[in-house]
């Protein structure tokens, strides 16, 4: 039951409310339609991932590795050359043309007739009680309740602080890929994912990027991986290892950033790309009663459920380990379930989590790392295999690509898969099944085909070639 002091206070109550249009807007379906719900998202429909992350970054992460490929074919006897990028067209190509009217779509859906028991709140949103929420502007400001919250308002770039004092015009995932031009020059702060897709991005397409990194890049990666990936970046970039930014300055050709050591880099556009922040300081969880790890981060249970405020739930950024959408998704549907079946409850899904990189070479990983498996007291066998030792990986006139497997030598069991190179995303999925299913790896290459002379037999040699 709805604390009912809260309720009478409020201008109108629901049965649920979802703060976020992310992965949260997915959640209401056909069995919440007995249900009076609202839905608040102060930005377009469809969250980070489809305006201003996964779905747009790869789009012009594939023209990038186009771009790339072309200048590159030389080694495949053709001689190619990108005369000109059209950047504009580019822009209204992935944003004109698709995500913006997806986005508009999406919320005019729930606006429109087919969601009747739905309604939209379109400005920020502020706890102001117990699963009661103040949403508007001034005198246009309502208050809201709800039995049910369901928190998935997701998480933001991390500024840091010498950025943010410094006063330059600086850009985040959020609005560098609607930039009115390329730019000649770029410079990268930031060694993570975010950071290495649009290194490779603007490269690609003509812009010489110089990358600001604290310590070393992807510096998660297994050491085979991460080795090797910054060796070749080294070689693409300028990149400045090891330093931190002190401060920026506004130049006549863009912006200047100095560094502890002293030195400066320039460029004519700044990107930003050292992390990012869970949203949930920005909604007064306190007056809510809604508790906060250090990290910034809602507590929530194993169930997705605050472990501080009944009522309450959370997902996606706001809440998890995990900042991926498909982890997002996942929990959606993990909370999904828990509403509609309060005694039958879900825990959330976080066994197996892969991830990948859509920079170049392309990188994508599931478990343990080597030294995560040592430390945990396997007995390890591992194997590393080159693209370049299979057959496609010559039609590639592939150099760099590797594939490691790492596993338990007594139990035959994957402990962990770590590719780099072509179609890496695609080619773990393979060893997530494995894991998924807990399969063992002794008959797992040998009872099924593997199609010659595909590039999954990059997948099926390191697999004959653990001990």
């Amino acid at each position: 039951m709805h604390n009912a002091a809260s309720s009478a206070a409020a201008d109108r109550h629901y049965d649920l409310i979802i703060i976020g249009a992310g992965s949260g807007n997915s959640l209401p379906g056909p069995e919440f339609e007995d249900r009076s719900i609202a839905i608040i998202e102060k930005g377009p429909f469809g969250g980070t991932c489809l305006n201003a992350g996964c779905i747009p970054s790869k789009m012009y992460v594939h023209t990038a590795d186009t771009a790339l490929q072309t200048l590159r074919s030389g080694r495949l006897g053709i001689h190619a050359e990108v005369k000109s990028v059209d950047w504009p067209a580019l822009v209204d190509r992935i944003f004109g043309n698709r995500i913006d009217p997806i986005a508009a779509s999406g919320e005019e859906y729930r606006r429109g007739p087919r969601t009747p028991n739905i309604d939209v709140y379109d400005q920020p949103a502020v706890f102001v009680g117990e699963r009661t929420l103040s949403t508007g502007q001034g005198s246009h400001r309502t208050t809201i309740s709800a039995d049910q919250i369901v928190i998935a308002a997701g998480s933001r770039p991390y500024i840091p602080a010498a950025i943010c004092s410094s006063g330059v015009r600086y850009h985040t995932n959020e609005d560098i890929m609607r930039l009115p031009q390329l730019p000649r020059s770029m410079v990268i702060i930031g060694g993570g994912y975010i950071a290495m897709e649009f290194a490779h991005v603007f490269d690609a397409l003509g812009t010489t990027v110089t990358i600001i990194a604290r310590s070393t890049l992807l510096r998660n990666l297994d050491q085979d991986l991460h080795d090797r990936f910054n060796e070749l970046a080294a070689e693409r970039f300028t990149v400045r290892f090891g330093r931190t930014v002190v401060g920026a300055d506004a130049t006549d050709t863009g912006i200047t950033v100095r560094l502890d050591d002293g030195s400066s880099a320039s460029g004519e556009v700044l990107l930003v790309a050292t992390g990012r922040v869970p949203n949930g300081d920005l909604l007064d969880l306190p007056s809510g009663g809604i508790e906060m790890t250090d990290s910034g981060r809602i507590k929530v249970d194993q169930y997705g459920r605050s472990i501080s405020a009944a009522g309450v739930w959370a997902l996606g950024d706001v809440s998890s380990p995990y900042m991926l959408k498909h982890v997002a998704n996942a929990e959606m549907r993990a909370v999904r379930h828990n509403l509609l079946n309060p005694e039958n409850l879900k825990s959330m899904p976080h066994d197996h989590v892969p991830a990948a990189t859509f920079t170049h070479p392309q990188i994508a990983t599931v478990g343990m790392t080597e030294a995560q498996a040592r430390e945990q007291g396997h007995n390890v066998t591992i194997k590393v295999q080159e693209y370049g030792d299979v057959a496609y990986g010559w039609a590639l006139e592939d150099t760099t690509g590797i594939c490691k497997l790492i596993a338990d030598r007594d139990s035959g069991k994957l402990l962990g898969a770590h590719y780099m190179g072509p179609q890496a995303s695609t080619l773990i999925q393979q060893m997530i099944t494995a894991l998924a299913f807990d399969l063992d790896l002794r008959h797992f290459a040998a009872k099924q085909y593997w199609i010659h002379p595909a590039l999954p037999e990059v997948s099926e040699n390191a697999l004959l070639g653990l001990e």
